[in-house]
C-alpha cells in the first residue's frame, strides 16, 4: 500500500482521515494510498472486513460497491500513475 510499516500505516491513515474530514488537498500518492486501503478494508477477509462488511459497518455490500466504483472512477486519472506500483512520493 506504500506505507513504511505498521506504525506508518496507522499514522498515515490518521493523517489521511483528518485531511479528508477537513477537505484538505491530497497529492496523487495519498489518493492512491487512501483508495487502496479503502478497497482492502472493504473486500479483504485477510486484512479487512470482507464478508463481515455489513455486520461491522451496518452498510449494505451492494450499496457500498456502487459508492466505491464511483470513487474509483473519480480518482482514476489521479491514481493512474500508480497502477501496478506502490504509491510512494
Amino acid at each position: 500500500m506504500g506505507f513504511a510499516g505498521e506504525q506508518d500505516l496507522l499514522d498515515q491513515c490518521r493523517r489521511l482521515r483528518n485531511a479528508l474530514r477537513v477537505d484538505a488537498p491530497l497529492g496523487a500518492a495519498d489518493w492512491a494510498r487512501t483508495l487502496l486501503a479503502t478497497e482492502i478494508v472493504f473486500v479483504s477477509d485477510l486484512a479487512g472486513s470482507g464478508v463481515e462488511w455489513q455486520t461491522t459497518t451496518g452498510r449494505d455490500d451492494e450499496a457500498t460497491i456502487r459508492v466505491l466504483r464511483v470513487i474509483q472512477r473519480k480518482l482514476a486519472r489521479i491514481v493512474s500513475p500508480y497502477y501496478g506500483r506502490l504509491p510512494s512520493e
